[in-house]
């Protein structure tokens, strides 16, 4: 009787309510961390009634190219400093998005605002004038592998290059592999993707790629990652580390940053 209860609460929980969907894979933080950098500027999109405020951070030197850097479903984009400082030294100016109801952005984060945003994100940054003559790299952490991956498949022109850091390889699969095997069913029935990495890096053409996965990792499986991997085109280099989530920049900075340079 409780399996039946527990299945019948998942698909109400599935089918009322889409915005409950969502509920169950973005949270947000408000409190921002103190800044690593000693300047950045910020950077604020509007998005119909919401504003998204990024980041743009520049190195010393002339950039060698723009990293636009979609974080993970926690936080904000302070708490994934650790991955952007490391790329800042090693010479990028990277941009760092900011999803609806992030730090200090308003509004409420979904699949499909998330989605909508990037174009109006990328109409911003591709407008810049320290940014039309340099090369774009698209950098996803984690949930924000999903985003990079669609981001690209849209985009894909003027991309140079896609790094998927500890991804997953849909919204489904996410739900699958983190909750009991008695629910796997009534998710795959119910809990369908807006849009996939394993899916959209089919559509990616003439863009390097570099995944980043970790056998380690308990909480984006090893074999999502290979998975995108292996139904993306050529040219693509897979950089399996030692370590947990998106932590690949702390346990081998240097590794991660010669294979971010083969991109250009």
């Amino acid at each position: 009787m409780k399996n039946v209860f527990t299945c019948l609460l998942l698909i109400f929980s599935f089918t009322s309510s889409f915005a409950q969907f969502d509920d169950q894979f973005y949270f947000p933080s408000k409190e921002l961390k103190p800044m690593l950098f000693s300047d950045y500027e910020k950077a604020p999109v509007i998005v119909g009634n919401d504003t998204l405020q990024n980041i743009f951070i520049k190195p010393k030197d002339k950039a060698k190219a723009t990293i636009i850097f979609f974080q993970g479903n926690g936080g904000n984009y302070t708490d994934y400093q650790f991955i952007t400082k490391p790329l800042v030294d090693a010479g990028y100016q990277v941009f760092m998005t900011s999803f609806r109801g992030y730090g200090e952005s308003s509004g409420k984060p979904t699949h499909l605002t998330i989605a909508s945003d990037s174009e109006k994100i990328f109409e911003y940054i591709s407008n810049r004038s320290d940014v039309k003559n340099t090369k774009i790299i698209i950098y996803g952490a984690s949930i924000g592998c999903q985003i990079a991956t669609n981001f690209t498949k849209k985009f894909q022109s003027r991309i140079s290059g896609l790094v998927l850091d500890s991804g997953f390889a849909s919204f489904t699969d996410i739900a699958l592999s983190t909750r009991p095997a008695e629910q796997h069913a009534i998710i795959k029935m119910y809990l369908t993707s807006p849009y996939s990495s394993k899916d959209d890096i089919k559509s990616i053409e003439n863009v390097k790629l570099l995944v980043i996965q970790s056998k380690s990792d308990s909480v984006a499986p090893f074999e999502q990652g290979k998975l995108v991997f292996d139904n993306a085109k050529a040219p693509k280099t897979f950089l399996e580390y030692e370590g947990g989530h998106i932590l690949a920049m702390k346990t081998d900075s240097e590794k991660i940053i010669k294979a971010i340079g083969n991109l250009l």
